[in-house]
C-alpha cells in the first residue's frame, strides 16, 4: 500500500525527480506509470533510471527505447542519450553514423549537449566527415548557451588558432567562464594559464577544484602535466592527483 500513488502525484516529473532521492524504488515506480501514460519528460527520465539502474533493474536495452520513445515526442535531451548509447553501445551495437544523426537532430534543434557531442564527432571524424570548422562552430553555440565543457573546448580553439584566428584573451575568458561553471577540463585549463603568468595561489586553488571533480582519465593526463611544470609548487600538486588517481 505504501507505494501506491494519486495520478496527480505520478504525473508532476519535477516532485518525480525529487523523490529519486528520497524513495529511489518508489520514485521508479512512479516515473515508469508516469512514462507509460505518456508523459515525455518521465519517458526520458525512466530511460535514464534504468541506465544507471537507480531504483530500478538496470537495462540499457529498454534505457534506450524509452529515450527513442520520448524523442519521438519531442524530448531533445532524450534524443541527445538516444546518441550516447549508439555512440557508447549501451543496449545495442556501437553505431557511430546513427549516434551523429542523434545529436545532429538535437544539436539543430538548439540543444547545447547535443552542439557538443555532434562537435565532438565533428572534430574526430567519427560518424561523420571530419569538420572542424563545424566542430569549432557547435562548440561556440553550446558555449554561448553557457555550456561549460563547450566553453573549455571552445578556449583550446582560441588558443591553438584551430579553424580560426588565434586569440589568446578570448581562449582566457572561456577558460575562466568554464571554470566557474565547473566543468574540471575547464578548471585545468584555467589555472595553466593562470600559472603561465605567475598566479601561482590562483592556479592551485583551480587545480585543487579540477581534482575533486575529476574523473580517472583525465587525473592521468593531469598528472603527467604537473609532474612536469616547471614551478615547485604547481609540480607538488601532482603527488596529490597520483593519490587520487589510487584511490580510484
Amino acid at each position: 500500500m505504501g507505494f501506491l500513488l494519486r495520478r496527480e502525484e505520478v504525473l508532476n516529473v519535477e516532485q518525480l525527480q525529487s523523490m529519486l532521492d528520497d524513495s529511489p524504488v518508489r520514485a521508479a515506480q512512479a516515473i515508469l506509470i508516469a512514462a507509460k501514460e505518456g508523459v515525455v519528460d518521465a519517458q526520458a527520465l525512466l530511460g535514464q533510471i534504468l541506465l544507471e539502474g537507480r531504483g530500478i533493474a538496470r537495462d540499457e536495452a529498454l534505457a534506450l527505447r524509452w529515450f527513442q520513445i520520448a524523442a519521438q515526442g519531442g524530448h531533445l535531451m532524450a534524443r541527445n542519450m538516444a546518441g550516447r548509447c549508439r555512440e557508447h553501445g549501451w543496449g545495442c551495437a556501437i553505431d557511430e553514423t546513427a549516434a551523429a544523426r542523434e545529436y545532429r537532430m538535437a544539436a539543430e534543434s538548439g540543444l547545447d549537449w547535443g552542439q557538443y557531442n555532434y562537435a565532438n564527432l565533428l572534430a574526430t571524424g567519427r560518424g561523420v566527415a571530419e569538420d572542424p570548422q563545424q566542430a569549432l562552430a557547435c562548440y561556440r553555440r553550446a558555449a554561448e548557451q553557457g555550456h561549460a565543457k563547450s566553453m573549455n573546448l571552445l578556449g583550446r580553439y582560441l588558443e591553438a588558432g584551430l579553424s580560426c584566428s588565434r586569440d589568446l584573451d578570448a581562449a582566457v575568458d572561456w577558460y575562466r567562464r568554464s571554470a566557474e561553471g565547473g566543468d574540471f577540463r575547464g578548471q585545468f585549463s584555467y589555472a595553466a594559464v593562470l600559472a603561465d603568468n605567475g598566479q601561482t595561489d590562483a592556479a592551485l586553488e583551480w587545480l585543487r577544484k579540477a581534482l575533486a571533480g575529476g574523473n580517472l582519465k583525465f587525473l592521468r593526463t593531469a598528472h603527467k602535466a604537473l609532474a612536469a611544470a616547471d614551478d615547485p609548487q604547481i609540480r607538488a600538486m601532482a603527488e596529490s592527483y597520483r593519490q587520487r588517481i589510487t584511490e580510484l
